[in-house]
């Protein structure tokens, strides 16, 4: 089957990695992943519940709403 990885492959990719990263800087690397898609899945969710502030600044043309009423 092409296009599969088998166990064999897995073990020869992870050795190489080891010698390419090292073995204390994978562990770290698939932390800040982890933390990445986490912040990631926040911001999409944050998202969906409708615009920010920032947003809603923008729409009035930069300025805040306290300025934009003077």
């Amino acid at each position: 089957m092409a296009g599969t990885l088998g166990v064999t492959e897995l073990a020869i990719l992870a050795f190489i990695g080891m010698l390419f990263f090292g073995s204390q800087r994978i562990p770290a690397l698939f932390r800040s992943m982890g933390r990445a898609k986490g912040e990631f899945q926040q911001g999409l969710r944050e998202g969906l519940v409708g615009p920010s502030e920032t947003e809603r600044d923008l729409d009035r043309g930069g300025m805040t709403e306290s300025h934009a009423e003077e």
